[in-house]
């Protein structure tokens, strides 16, 4: 038995998007924590995506800005989407229509951690390989962590 809520399950669908864009899986999953009835959930996030209110695509194109501007690569950005539970193709779409150059994202996002200390691996390979760890977990793969911490593309 489910307890009387002073909210209904929409209104609180709507109130949970007013204070930021979410994914459906991830309202779905709030409303049924607070305790509604999936099928008032299901309705409410039904609703929600009529009016919409709640949008995957627009969650997804919010979430990437975001993940740009903290310099974040393509594998971190797919991961944190996928972790929400938006659709692979939703995704994959997303990222495709991007005008990212992710080699030069690779290497200001290095520049920015490490400023000028960026360390090739012959000079020092203890901190070459916490950089390229750094930029691993940033989301970037192996060529362009190649690309960020080369020395010879400082023009």
């Amino acid at each position: 038995m489910h307890k009387a809520h002073p909210r209904t399950c929409l209104e609180t669908a709507i109130q949970l998007l007013s204070r930021r864009d979410h994914g459906r899986t991830e309202l779905y999953r709030k409303l049924v924590v607070k305790d509604f009835d999936e099928k008032d959930v299901e309705q409410a996030v039904l609703a929600c995506e009529q009016y919409g209110y709640l949008d995957d695509v627009r969650y997804t194109q919010g979430m990437i800005r975001h993940h740009l501007a903290k310099g974040h690569g393509k594998l971190r950005i797919y991961q944190a989407l996928k972790q929400k539970q938006i659709d692979e193709s939703i995704i994959a779409e997303q990222l495709a229509e991007l005008d990212v150059d992710w080699f030069e994202l690779a290497k200001s996002t290095a520049e920015r951690k490490f400023g000028s200390g960026i360390e090739t691996s012959e000079k020092d390979p203890k901190m070459y390989a916490k950089q390229v760890r750094f930029l691993q977990y940033r989301g970037f793969d192996f060529e362009q962590i190649q690309y960020a911490l080369a020395s010879d593309n400082s023009d």
